[in-house]
């Protein structure tokens, strides 16, 4: 098999960060149901305002995590792909 040419690892690069992104979006989606979820409870008092806060904290953390997480997966990416 021949070696990638850099025009094509550019653009399998570019693919990669599509993905990423598409993954960010996704991981923003569930974050997003999840403070509605939250909303909704405290609106129909099953959690306090205290609890709700408490919990959308927690969920901004965990997005942040796995927002990192998919950017360091990322990089390594683009390293593996720019590599001779």
């Amino acid at each position: 098999m021949p070696p990638l040419t850099e025009e094509t690892r550019k653009g399998y690069t570019k693919q990669a960060r599509g993905v990423a992104e598409d993954a960010r979006v996704a991981v923003r989606n569930v974050r997003r149901d999840a403070l509605a979820k939250l909303k909704q409870l405290t609106k129909d008092k099953e959690i306090s305002e205290d609890e709700e806060r408490r919990a959308a904290d927690e969920i901004q953390k965990l997005t942040d995590k796995h927002i990192a997480q998919v950017d360091t997966a990322l990089e390594v990416k683009e390293k593996d792909l720019m590599a001779v």
